[in-house]
């Protein structure tokens, strides 16, 4: 069972939202948040797996409920769901931590889908939001890597599991899987081996 979170400023969003998961056998909907701050409480609280993030929420930006959800709970996995595409939206969230980022015209199946890739740690991103991602990462001063982020990538390099490297970091394997997430996003890769090659290109290696 898929436990998710749907976080909206707007009642009618997130009624709509809970709707299309009233079907779903492997997909219960937990809670329910109207803010930033509220969601990240929420999700901790109830445990979820998948929160659903608008991006402009009260008291707390949805931004900044990600970067806090990636330092509280990193193994929750965030689908950003907003109206918002532009890079100014996009990146901030991905560097914060999203996993995914869909528009809210996304039909029911899409979204379906996207909650259950997040679920599975698979970045899920609208085709108009993966274009610029990748422009961007592939452009020199595109996002770097975190201080974290580099940590993990030099024991991949050295051939270490994500158990390993768990154990040798002191944090939790779903941890490792988050950071390798974020590490694939930034460079524009797909797995591990093109990560640490892309690195040793951009001399984030040596």
């Amino acid at each position: 069972m898929i436990r998710v979170l749907i976080a909206d400023d707007h009642p009618i969003v997130r009624n709509g939202l809970r709707g299309a998961f009233a079907d779903e056998p492997d997909i219960d909907v937990a809670g329910e948040a109207a803010d930033g701050r509220q969601a990240v409480e929420q999700a901790v609280r109830l445990g979820v797996d998948v929160v659903l993030m608008d991006l402009r929420m009260p008291v707390m930006s949805g931004v900044q409920a990600i970067a806090a959800l990636r330092e509280r709970a990193p193994a929750i996995r965030v689908l950003v769901v907003t109206t918002f595409d532009s890079e100014a939206d996009v990146l901030p969230a991905i560097e914060a931590g999203a996993t995914g980022y869909l528009l809210k015209d996304a039909t029911p199946g899409e979204l379906l889908r996207a909650v259950r890739a997040a679920h599975r740690g698979e970045s899920v991103l609208a085709p108009s939001v993966a274009g610029q991602l990748m422009g961007h990462v592939r452009r020199p001063g595109g996002p770097g890597l975190s201080k974290r982020e580099l940590e993990v990538l030099r024991h991949v390099a050295e051939g270490a599991s994500n158990r390993e490297v768990a154990r040798r970091l002191f944090i939790s394997e779903a941890s490792i899987k988050t950071h390798l997430l974020h590490i694939y996003d930034k460079l524009g890769v797909r797995d591990r081996a093109a990560a640490v090659g892309e690195a040793y290109r951009r001399g984030l290696l040596s």
